[in-house]
């Protein structure tokens, strides 16, 4: 897409479950698991294209092809840049990228679907489409007005994350140790996000941050990618505390596909199943998703991905907006879970287990479905 994000990693871009372990293979599965085709399934964070994809360049049609090839119902794209913009470019940036995903969805309408209701999803499924929903994950574009919130809504956001790692104007993100939650104005905030019908994420926010904009907020809100804290401890990952507390306010919390989830290493599905297991604990299987923090696209780990990622490694800590245990090796993609259909193939590794159908649709997207329904306008 020609949306810059797109080519961020910020789009790749946090008990008895614990213990649980996974066979090697998953060869012997008992029955095959028939409900992807009908399932709504939706990526709580990700999109189409590649970590090696310069600024500005358009998706290929092999892109296109593994985007139709998914079976994903709709995705959360992030847009606009995070960390330490001046707000007056960040916002001119969002802007840019907002349009910039209506052209791509106008100029391949077989492909894509424009999200702006949880109607338009179910539409999308019908229409077998990929529906593009449009998020930030820094406030830093409005926080000297959230005027331009109204502006930025008719041009199509839906998901606004507060704050990034860092602290901004809203509030404190997850690395800042002073860890001082909602500002006055992120107080203020998370009101216009209510009023407007903008779902709040929270999943970079400090642990203060997210208790202040839990309790603010009148709607569900939503850690659309993260880790359980309980598992593996990381500032990214959510506490046992946390993860009660969005489903206590009708929320969901995403697993992603982060390194983060096994201590810095490349994650692999039964990283990913050991997090999610422990959230379905914790939390229901009302209140649990995905956000695999990846690109639609499967991975090719040759040397330009390789010197790509370490770029961007490096980068993100010049800038001072990583967090602990990234690493020029630690792949944000799960090595048994790299292919376009990475939903699926986990869809029936929980079947595997014992996992009911129902749960595992709820899983892979009628709970993100029904938050949407919850608190965007109809």
């Amino acid at each position: 897409m020609t949306a810059p994000s797109l080519s961020r990693r910020s789009m790749l871009l946090a008990t008895g479950a614990a213990a649980l372990t996974l066979p090697m293979t998953w060869a012997r599965a008992s029955a095959k698991w028939n409900g992807y085709r009908d399932a709504i399934v939706i990526d709580g964070l990700g999109g189409p294209g590649s970590i090696t994809m310069q600024p500005g360049e358009k998706l290929s049609e092999a892109h296109l092809k593994d985007v139709r090839d998914s079976g994903l119902t709709a995705v959360l794209i992030t847009l606009g840049p995070v960390g330490t913009t001046a707000p007056d470019a960040a916002f001119k940036d969002l802007v840019r990228g907002l349009i910039d995903v209506d052209r791509d969805i106008e100029r391949h309408p077989e492909t894509f679907a424009r999200i702006r209701t949880a109607a338009d999803i179910t539409a999308a499924k019908k229409a077998k489409r990929t529906g593009l929903i449009c998020g930030v994950q820094d406030g830093v574009a409005f926080e000297t007005d959230l005027d331009l919130l109204e502006d930025l809504y008719q041009l199509g956001l839906r998901v606004v994350q507060p704050t990034y790692n860092r602290r901004n104007l809203i509030g404190d993100g997850c690395m800042e140790p002073a860890n001082a939650g909602l500002s006055r104005t992120g107080i203020e905030t998370i009101e216009r996000l209510n009023s407007l019908g903008i779902l709040v994420d929270l999943s970079h926010c400090g642990r203060q941050t997210s208790a202040d904009a839990i309790r603010t907020s009148k709607k569900p809100v939503a850690f659309t990618h993260t880790g359980a804290a309980a598992v593996v401890d990381h500032p990214r990952h959510r506490t046992d505390a946390e993860l009660r507390a969005v489903a206590d306010k009708g929320g969901v919390s995403g697993v992603f596909f982060m390194p983060y989830l096994s201590g810095g290493k490349q994650p692999t599905a039964a990283d990913v199943i050991r997090h999610l297991e422990h959230m379905i604990n914790v939390a229901g299987e009302d209140h649990v998703s995905l956000g695999t923090d990846g690109t639609i696209s499967p991975a090719v780990l040759d040397q330009k991905y390789k010197d790509a990622f370490a770029a961007d490694t490096k980068a993100r800590k010049e800038k001072g907006i990583a967090a602990p245990g990234e690493t020029e090796d630690g792949y944000l993609f799960a090595s048994d879970l790299n292919t376009p259909r990475r939903f699926e193939t986990l869809g029936q590794m929980l079947a595997d287990r014992g996992h009911s159908a129902a749960r595992i649709e709820k899983i892979l997207g009628r709970n993100l479905l029904r938050v949407f329904g919850d608190v965007w306008r109809s």
